[in-house]
């Protein structure tokens, strides 16, 4: 049986030709055409959200296909955009929402916001990328996490950043033999627990993310021999984490749906 670190070295070897390999496949390549096709021929938010293909399209490539239905939700984020502090995106902890809002930034740049190559090849390198890692994970858990570990890594800012992405902290505890239990302790303690057992600034450097990554694949081996547990565990959108309460009740007045 192939090991969780050697399949994991497998696909990131060669990175590009990985991500080649996904791209081609039928059901990846007909709905990516019909993106490239199509999403320039959306100027508002409106015209973004009639058309499901597309927007569902968006959705997988930030890792939020969980979210799809929440239009209310994704409304707001995709209104409010992320230049002002104050901003819908900006007050959620999962970073993945503040993403979407940069590559279809319709509050700065209005009707011109699907020109940008960040809105067309930029969404669709994110969805090919995160079809690779949905795929890995299907085999192995463990490989998923570690390929997304190596693609967030670098936005690992404080211990704060890995309590709010349930993956990252996954890994990280997984790395350190961390007891599931130690995830509902206090989150200041957790924080500064991360911060004092890792350098963060080795996190930018991918030669010692892949040493921490080999660290994390020996254990998590130990922890699953079979390469088990739950596949959409750690991926679950942890979306209300970190609002305000203020911002909460608004949401629950939210319908779900495009309007």
């Amino acid at each position: 049986m192939t090991t969780t670190y050697t399949s994991y070295k497998l696909i990131t070897s060669d990175l590009q030709t990985s991500l080649k390999r996904v791209s081609e496949q039928p059901d990846v390549k007909r709905e990516t055409e019909y993106y490239l096709a199509n999403i320039g021929n959306v100027k508002s938010i409106d015209d973004f959200f009639a058309d499901s293909r597309l927007y569902n399209y968006v959705m997988k490539a930030h890792g939020l296909e969980d979210m799809a239905y929440a239009k209310a939700f994704m409304r707001k984020v995709l209104t409010e955009g992320v230049d002002d502090k104050d901003a819908f995106a900006n007050k959620l902890t999962d970073t993945r929402y503040k993403e979407l809002a940069e590559s279809l930034n319709f509050a700065r740049d209005g009707a011109a916001a699907t020109s940008f190559d960040k809105a067309q090849k930029g969404i669709v390198d994110k969805y090919t990328r995160q079809t690779l890692e949905v795929s890995a994970g299907e085999d192995n858990t463990g490989v998923r996490l570690a390929l997304y570990f190596e693609r967030m890594a670098s936005s690992i800012t404080s211990g704060y950043s890995i309590i709010a992405d349930d993956a990252l902290a996954q890994v990280v505890r997984t790395a350190f033999q961390l007891p599931d239990e130690f995830a509902a302790t206090d989150i200041d303690r957790q924080a500064a627990y991360y911060e004092d057992v890792l350098n963060l600034d080795d996190f930018k450097d991918p030669a010692k993310v892949g040493k921490f990554l080999e660290r994390f694949t020996a254990m998590w081996e130990l922890d699953n021999p079979e390469g088990g547990t739950d596949p959409l565990a750690a991926f679950q959108s942890s979306s209300l984490t970190g609002i305000s309460t203020d911002l909460l009740i608004s949401i629950s007045n939210l319908k779900l749906g495009g309007r």
